[in-house]
């Protein structure tokens, strides 16, 4: 399996998701303002991937810590989730990790020393990535049953091993239908402006041997209207109560597509993509990038000097386009505000 992000000899390493595909390079941190840095810059991306990062970052940070008592101690590691939960912030899964790693650090105040705290908040972090992976898996084996034996699919941005700690969300559904001896084609659209889709889905899927065929960003009415795509699966950054997703900019127009010509849409994200204290879409804040993402590529200028750019990194579909959100304990349908929450419940 690809390996994303691991941790090894007291560092975090990461490939540089950057750098795809011409060179596979991987980069080591050893602090959790080198893990921030990295999420940033996005040397490594994804929604649940920058959860396990943020989480490593953390663990980082108590492991290098030079503090004899627990008040000092604390105070370092807070700093440090600040840090770290100020880098992107569109994606819950973040959010979700770094108060996940607050509360070993919070509930050990009582009595245990530095070394114990240390000890728990790593375990706790590889615990995080251990599971990410395990979700991955159980989503797929979900999905799976929603793609038909022979079927050509497409998705949006990158959702695979290199977005999670390893398999992948949205390519996970791809992953484990093909594992079951389904023919698919895979239909990746490039997803401008950082082309994760052309650059990472592609990458991936041809490494494992999937027929993959990318497309451009404005390519997908016509083939949907052509009958050559017959079901749409992208990941997702942040889920709201009622079923409104947060995703890569794009995902909407082609949500919006599929409605039109009958394509079902469905997305897949664990359940740590979903917040239940949103009550929709609107309150789902939106990260804009900065303008050398749509200006240039590489160190050509592709814009005139004087115009204006947008570049939010990621739109919300309503729940009225989303067929179905698959998830590592099961399939949630409309009304979306029951189903999810009561997916919440069995995890509880």
């Amino acid at each position: 399996m690809l390996p994303t992000i691991e941790w090894q000899d007291d560092a975090v390493v990461m490939i540089d998701q950057r750098k795809l595909p011409a060179r596979e390079v991987y980069v080591r941190c050893r602090t959790a303002g080198e893990v921030a840095r990295a999420i940033k810059k996005m040397v490594i991306r994804g929604a649940p991937a920058i959860g396990v990062a943020a989480a490593f970052g953390i663990a980082l940070e108590a492991h290098r810590s030079k503090a004899s008592g627990t008040t000092q101690f604390i105070k370092e590691l807070l700093r440090a989730c600040t840090l770290l939960a100020s880098t992107r912030p569109t994606a819950v899964n973040l959010s979700w990790a770094i108060e996940r790693m607050k509360r070993i650090f919070e509930d050990a105040k009582s009595g245990a020393s530095v070394m114990e705290i240390r000890d728990r908040l790593v375990l706790e972090a590889r615990r995080i990535h251990d599971e990410d992976v395990a979700n991955c898996r159980a989503m797929g084996t979900y999905g799976a049953s929603l793609v038909p034996a022979t079927a050509s699919v497409l998705t949006h941005c990158n959702a695979g091993a290199l977005a999670t700690a390893g398999y992948g969300t949205a390519l996970g559904v791809i992953r484990a239908a093909v594992e079951q001896g389904k023919q698919l084609n895979v239909l990746a659209d490039e997803t401008r402006p950082f082309l994760q889709g052309a650059r990472l889905t592609a990458w991936e899927l041809v490494r494992d041997d999937i027929q993959t065929t990318v497309i451009t960003d404005n390519m997908a009415g016509t083939m949907m209207r052509l009958g050559q795509i017959d079901l749409v699966v992208v990941g997702a950054d942040r889920i709201a109560a009622n079923g409104d997703v947060a995703n890569k900019i794009g995902t909407y127009t082609v949500a919006v597509l599929a409605k039109e010509h009958g394509i079902p849409f469905y997305v897949a994200a664990p359940l740590s993509t979903i917040d239940l204290q949103i009550p929709d879409g609107s309150h789902i804040p939106i990260e804009e990038r900065g303008e050398r993402e749509v200006t240039h590529f590489g160190s050509s200028r592709l814009t005139p000097e004087g115009a204006q750019i947008r570049n939010p990194a990621f739109d919300v579909t309503p729940n009225k386009y989303v067929t179905a959100i698959v998830t590592e304990l099961g399939i949630a349908e409309a009304p979306y505000k029951d189903s999810l929450k009561a997916l919440e419940r069995t995890q509880n």
